[in-house]
């Protein structure tokens, strides 16, 4: 509605006179004020009240109807949902309805805490007296209101339409509102509330339901389905089916038909920035960075290995000048020589001559030893320990101990020296293959890259295999037809060989005389049983290793090569988690059966646990509970169905509700079933045009009338419909 300020509502509001009646259609989804003999209401908002906190004061303000959503920044909403006031659909918090109703009149231009115009405001079928009474009391008391008229928003939409030649003076209104469902019979013009019965489904549970189906649908869009998106959409998509099982199996077929109903809502969706594979320039600009920075570690490395060279000269010469000044120095003043220099003997200067000597010859790259060198380094050793050679009964008991320790020593100190020798040709037996890796490279650079990822994909499938074939046992299709794996079948050859042997042993010590250890041989069983030559594992490690220096290499020399993702031994490939980017599908909230499932509830109530019956057995229901069997009565009744509500505006609505009744009604009986000129606004508007009459005042009770006579009064209060 247009932008209306403040003034011009007074303004507005002081041209009527105050004779003239304010009318109201209190809905449970919708509330409706005007002035009574206006074709529209002036204000229309959500009958609902929230009060959320202010971020920055803590102030709590009351927001009625439909809040703005640029405010929703300033407000904290999270802890304080819309409120309404009706339960079902009658009014039991009236201290919501107070808010509503400030709102309301100060919106329609009053600028007083008084109102000085009579009020007629709708109610459901058969209110209850306590809440007629509490709504009296509201009016009368708060607002000072002259007199008050109650009547049903379905009548008034009923006789609105009877003007206009829709309906017929007997007929039945059937009205879906918002909670709850009405059926009314009229006689003559004139509702029977006696034949009137109530379903509790509405267009709230058609909503909800909505909102519960979407969301299991697609709980990745949770946030996006709010209450006010999720009505819209019933609004604009949902639609009632002729057959609802034929209809499901058009879209369980997956029928064209089916295609042509399904309708969708496109969420915002960015796509992401397309990655175009780099050209061959893109590849040669990488490739001569990559050589760049490589060049520029090489020169790094010769420096640091340069600076370590001169290090190790400088540290050799001084040594050798050390050793060259001990040859002038009395045997027994070299202690006090060395004290400063921080050595204890000759042979600890020389010992760490010869490491110096090795390290400066690694770092020069000179691999091999020379033989003098070895031949001194055993004279060194030899001198280290002097006791090793002499023989034992030469020697004293504490010579003995000494001569244990440095053979242990020596022992251990030749054992570190030859796997060190070991690694020194493990790394030249490397460095080798590496060079003729890169001259094969160099020669034909593509056909290297070809062979490199043929081998990669040779070794991933072989190690896969692998550890199928240690989680499946020997089944190599990976199906188990036993149904599990068992430990024995997770054993390979040597494995399974062990366990034997430890399986006999056990069952011949069972037998008779234990005589096991007596024979040399028994105590072989030990060394198969505890030796670990798991040839298949130490394999695979093997493999393992060369894969990952072969991806390592391609990625060097390939930039398009991309390392095959690492599973688990005990996880499937159909088990690993493939992530795809996201596309315009997955921001589409797709609805399909939805769309006429979820009215469908208005037919068929207990889909949602509401154990009552539908529309269509409603007017059976209020047919059979009329004072009268009358077999014209009923024909004219059946003749003249008056639909109304906002449920009426689905789709299908008339066709599904006249098949419905014709299958509960005798063979012939006439049914026509007619919808109201605007489903939504004509309970207001007959409102309208019934509280401008001249006899209005006198289906009024004044405040006076309220005081003197009570609540038994309101009791046996009913407005008269035709005047």
């Amino acid at each position: 509605m247009p932008f209306i300020s403040q003034i011009q509502r007074q303004t507005d509001y002081n041209l009527f006179p105050s004779s003239t009646p304010i009318v109201i259609d209190n809905g449970a989804s919708y509330f409706r004020i005007g002035w009574a003999g206006e074709t529209d209401p002036r204000v229309i908002f959500r009958n609902i009240v929230q009060r959320p906190r202010h971020k920055t004061t803590g102030e709590t303000v009351t927001i009625v109807g439909d809040h703005d959503t640029t405010l929703l920044k300033y407000f904290d909403c999270t802890r304080s949902g819309p409120r309404s006031a009706f339960d079902s659909n009658v009014v039991y918090q009236f201290e919501i309805m107070e808010y509503i109703l400030d709102f309301a009149f100060d919106r329609l231009g009053a600028n007083g805490s008084e109102i000085d115009h009579p009020v007629l405001i709708t109610e459901c079928v058969c209110n209850p007296v306590h809440s007629r009474s509490k709504m009296a009391e509201l009016l009368f008391e708060t607002y000072g209101v002259p007199s008050v008229a109650f009547g049903v928003d379905a009548a008034f939409s009923y006789k609105y339409n009877q003007q206009y030649g829709i309906c017929n003076k007997d007929g039945l209104a059937i009205c879906p509102g918002f909670s709850t469902t009405h059926v009314i019979p009229f006689v003559e013009g004139e509702p029977v509330y006696r034949g009137s019965c109530r379903t509790n489904i509405g267009g709230y549970h058609i909503t909800d339901y909505l909102k519960q189906l979407l969301s299991l649908k697609h709980p990745q869009h949770m946030t996006k389905l709010t209450w006010e998106k999720v009505e819209d959409l019933k609004m604009e998509h949902c639609y009632i089916a002729p057959d609802y099982f034929s209809e499901a199996q058009l879209f369980q077929k997956g029928t064209k038909e089916a295609e042509h109903k399904t309708r969708c809502w496109q969420l915002p969706w960015v796509p992401p920035p397309t990655e175009e594979p780099p050209s061959e320039e893109e590849i040669a600009r990488k490739a001569a960075i990559k050589e760049r920075q490589g060049q520029r570690l090489r020169e790094m490395a010769e420096a640091k290995r340069s600076s370590r060279i001169n290090e190790l000269e400088n540290q050799i010469h001084g040594l050798e000048f050390l050793l060259q000044q001990l040859e002038q120095v009395e045997e027994n003043d070299i202690a006090a020589f060395l004290s400063d220099t921080g050595y204890v003997s000759r042979q600890e200067i020389e010992s760490t001559l010869v490491k110096l000597t090795q390290s400066l010859r690694k770092a020069k790259g000179e691999r091999k030893v020379e033989q003098a060198e070895l031949e001194k380094t055993d004279a060194s050793m030899n001198e280290k320990y002097p006791l090793i050679h002499i023989p034992d009964n030469m020697l004293s008991l504490e010579q003995l101990k000494e001569k244990r320790r440095q053979i242990f020593l020596k022992t251990t100190t030749e054992g570190r020296q030859r796997a060190k020798q070991k690694r020194v040709e493990e790394e030249l037996e490397q460095e080798k293959k590496n060079q003729e890796e890169e001259e094969r490279r160099l020669e034909n650079p593509e056909l290297y890259v070809e062979q490199m990822r043929a081998k990669y994909k040779e070794l991933s499938e072989k190690i896969d295999q692998r550890k199928r074939l240690k989680t499946n046992g020997n089944h190599t299709n990976g199906n188990n037809t036993s149904g599990g794996v068992g430990r024995g079948e997770r054993l390979n050859a040597a494995q399974r060989e062990r366990m034997r042997l430890l399986t006999t042993a056990a069952f011949d010590r069972g037998k008779g005389e234990d005589t096991f250890g007596a024979k040399d041989e028994d105590w072989q069983l030990y060394k198969l049983m505890s030796r670990d030559n798991d040839d298949d594992d130490e394999e695979m490690d093997e493999n393992e290793a060369e894969l990952a220096r072969i991806s390592a290499r391609l990625q060097e020399v390939d930039p398009t090569f991309v390392p095959k993702q690492e599973s688990g031994p005990t996880q499937s490939a159909a088990e690993i988690p493939r992530v795809r980017p996201l596309t315009k599908e997955d921001f589409q909230i797709v609805l399909g059966v939805e769309r006429f499932r979820c009215p469908e509830i208005l037919f068929r109530p207990n889909w949602v646990g509401i154990d009552q019956v539908g529309l269509d057995e409603m007017t059976g229901v209020s047919i059979r509970r009329l004072p009268t069997k009358d077999e014209d009565l009923e024909q004219r009744l059946t003749s003249s169905i008056f639909m109304t509500g906002g449920c009426c505006l689905f789709p299908g609505m008339s066709e599904r509700l006249e098949a419905g009744i014709r299958m509960i009604r005798p063979c012939g009986a006439p049914i026509k079933v007619v919808r109201a000129l605007d489903p939504v606004l004509d309970a207001w508007r007959g409102a309208s045009i019934y509280a401008a009459k001249l006899q209005f005042p006198q289906q009024t009770f004044s405040r006076m009338d309220y005081y003197e006579k009570g609540e038994d009064w309101l009791r046996r209060y009913q407005l008269q419909y035709t005047l």
